[in-house]
């Protein structure tokens, strides 16, 4: 049975050939946050709203992805724009904790928050719904908002960076689909 089509849409790819001015490993002076950027889109068997609960509470992401665990809202807080929570990531066999503010809470249409927060922080991700049929289309994005040493050196360390997130939106939202689809047949 086939869960998912993700179509892929970027703003930088890897087959972009970098411009005389642009090489591999330039430093942050000779870089632009902007540029590293992406978006996926899939399409799940469940209604906006269904798909709005799940994805506004951050303690479920763990089910789908393969990078987040322990994630929770401050006491008090939930899917409300400035509330704030914290969440374990991995990558390349490192863990860390993070602090993210949603920045938009939109129920049954979007959901999204910055990681940092949103005055100062480095990452936004956003999830935006539009009904198809008797689903949704999901759409995942995530922006680099401004250079930060800890996410690389070189415009090759945010190239693997991009590539990397891009895989782990890609395996979220497979099974997220997956979930939803099993979540259905119960």
């Amino acid at each position: 049975m086939k869960w998912i089509q993700l179509n892929r849409h970027s703003a930088r790819t890897p087959e972009v050939t970098l411009s005389a001015a642009t090489t591999e490993n330039d430093s942050f002076e000779a870089l632009v946050a902007s540029d590293f950027a992406f978006t996926r889109r899939a399409w799940v068997d469940a209604a906006p709203a269904r798909v709005y609960e799940l994805i506004s509470d951050v303690s479920a992401i763990s089910r789908w992805s393969p990078n987040a665990g322990d994630v929770a809202f401050d006491h008090s807080a939930g899917p409300r724009v400035g509330d704030w929570f914290s969440g374990r990531n991995r990558r390349d066999g490192k863990e860390w904790t993070t602090r993210s503010q949603v920045v938009k809470a939109d129920p049954g249409a979007a959901f999204g928050f910055v990681v940092g927060g949103a005055e100062s922080g480095i990452v936004r991700w956003e999830w935006t719904l539009a009904p198809q049929g008797r689903g949704t289309v999901v759409q995942q994005s995530w922006r680099l908002l401004r250079l930060d040493p800890v996410l690389g050196t070189t415009r090759t360390d945010l190239d693997a960076l991009l590539g990397y997130m891009a895989n782990s939106v890609e395996v979220t939202l497979t099974a997220l689909a997956q979930w939803l689809a099993e979540e259905r047949s119960r």
